[in-house]
């Protein structure tokens, strides 16, 4: 049994699109089909945030759920996934005299728009954080502007029309559902929000959805049973989360994709269970709530999860799907290894645990067999005798990848390394494991001359290749002093503050 048809809320109207084509963008249908041309197409790869739009989800326990605003990129996020859900574009930021919505008339009075093709892109990542955010500092500002580019240098006035957006009195005839902020809302949901909830309820997709597009097969499980079995059924199928990474592969190496599997509406994906020996992430849960769940146990890392991407790809992709990808630059994947991850995979109604570092057989090559997909990664209780650190290396510090991505986690019996593990991104061809340095470690007394024995033993862990970002003697000579910043930190003897060897904490 096939349904054509999609449904979700635009400027408080019902859109109910038939025979949608399954990797159709987002921002081709505001664009193309709907002509709101306000969102931009700038990269066409969630780098610009030109594009970006905000979403309003259905987050928590199904009797009682409360409404989630979040900023994503438009140019990488297929339209079916938006079914069920509710969407503003700049456009929606009006009232019916047309009046500017606060975050708009902040841009204009501290002149925080230039040339103004970025502008809309910022105004809807401001309008995110004008929604859901009570405390807003620069860091948060920081944060939320991550994923936008201003090509005329204007982030100054940008910055400060953040800061002010909350000064202005709302309208009387705006709707409080956009105009409404979280620093007005005060934790209470009033009529128009509880409207929307219930708008939402009803269209809450609580069965399969299975489209037949012309560009192929589109399943949207509503249980984790049931995506076993599709996937089971159909090994050959995309299996398509957050879409950061899915995306590109359409926009830009133009592929096609027959059959897709689409994990966003399985309620059972997208939470973290607490358990007697740590937490579970699910395979649907984004970036943003896993790294904030990670960060309560290792705030140590706090700083690697900033850096991560940027929000609007945060708030899209999940850990898992970075995971799966197998990127040797994926950036989570050595910080996860280091604190001991496994991963849970499932094919059909068989599950089997193993550790992530086991995951890895080579480029782009993992254990799954076919039909089996990774259902959970695992973290166990944060063990307060470890020393846990990750940096990492890159041009910038936000929304770039990585050159070189360094973890580090250490037990200490009295100055004797009782266990020690150091894993490395962008070194091998997978995320890796120097299995040389740690045994010359392992049972030596930390101290700087073990140290630089480990640190010469990096060259038999990894060799590295030269790319645009790095070249190998680069990589190399920067792992060595990771490793030193590591122990720089966490010697016994004087150890360095963090912001002692952060260059991001110099003024």
């Amino acid at each position: 049994m096939f349904s054509k048809t999609i449904k979700f809320y635009l400027d408080g109207n019902l859109i109910e699109i038939s025979d949608c084509d399954s990797t159709h963008s987002l921002l081709q249908y505001l664009r193309e089909d709907s002509h709101r041309v306000g969102s931009k197409e700038g990269c066409a790869e969630g780098d610009c945030g030109a594009c970006t739009v905000v979403v309003g989800e259905l987050v928590g326990a199904q009797n009682k759920p409360t409404l989630q605003f979040q900023a994503i990129n438009a140019c990488i996020q297929f339209l079916p996934t938006l079914d069920g859900k509710m969407l503003f574009t700049v456009e929606s930021l009006k009232t019916a005299q047309g009046q500017l919505h606060p975050v708009q008339q902040s841009m204009v009075d501290y002149h925080a728009s230039q040339c103004g093709f970025c502008t809309p892109g910022f105004i809807m990542s401001m309008f995110a954080l004008y929604k859901s955010s009570v405390n807003i500092d620069r860091e948060t500002i920081d944060d939320a502007l991550s994923g936008n580019l201003c090509r005329c240098t204007g982030y100054r006035p940008i910055i400060e029309a953040c800061q002010h957006m909350n000064d202005y009195t709302i309208p009387s005839d705006a709707n409080s559902l956009v105009y409404r902020s979280a620093q007005d809302r005060n934790d209470s949901v009033d009529q128009a929000e509880q409207l929307a909830i219930e708008t939402l309820q009803k269209i809450r997709r609580c069965d399969l959805l299975t489209m037949l597009t012309k560009s192929g097969l589109y399943f949207a499980p509503a249980t984790t049973q049931e995506f076993a079995l599709l996937y089971e059924q159909h090994s050959d199928a995309t299996i398509l989360a957050g879409g950061t990474d899915v995306g590109l592969w359409v926009t830009k190496q133009l592929r096609e994709l027959p059959k897709i599997i689409y994990l966003g509406n399985i309620s059972e994906l997208n939470r973290i269970e607490e358990t007697d020996t740590g937490f579970e992430i699910a395979a649907a849960v984004t970036l943003t709530v896993a790294f904030d769940r990670l960060s309560e146990d290792y705030p140590e890392l706090n700083e690697l999860w900033r850096r991560f991407a940027s929000m609007p790809v945060r708030n899209a992709g999940t850990l898992v799907g970075n995971i799966a990808n197998g990127s040797p630059i994926g950036d989570s994947m050595p910080a996860l290894i280091c604190i001991g991850a496994r991963v849970k995979l499932r094919k059909g109604l068989a599950t089997r645990i193993i550790a992530l570092q086991d995951l890895y057989l080579g480029y782009q090559k993992n254990a799954l067999e076919a039909g089996e997909f990774i259902e959970s990664v695992l973290i166990e209780k944060r063990d307060p005798s470890l020393s846990v650190r990750s940096y990492k290396i890159c041009k910038r510090f936000d929304q770039d990848i990585s050159a070189v991505c360094a973890a580090f986690a250490i037990r200490l019996d009295g100055d004797n390394v009782s266990d020690i593990r150091i894993a490395f991104g962008g070194m091998a061809a997978t995320p890796k494991r120097a299995t040389h340095a740690e045994l010359s470690l392992k049972g030596e007394s930390w101290n700087e001359h073990n140290l630089r024995t480990a640190m010469n033993c990096l060259t038999q862990d990894y060799s590295p290749l030269s790319d645009m970002r790095a070249s190998s003697a680069y990589r190399q000579q920067v792992g060595a002093n990771l490793l030193y910043r590591f122990y720089l930190e966490t010697r016994q003897h004087e150890p360095l503050a963090a912001d002692a060897v952060n260059v991001f904490s110099l003024s």
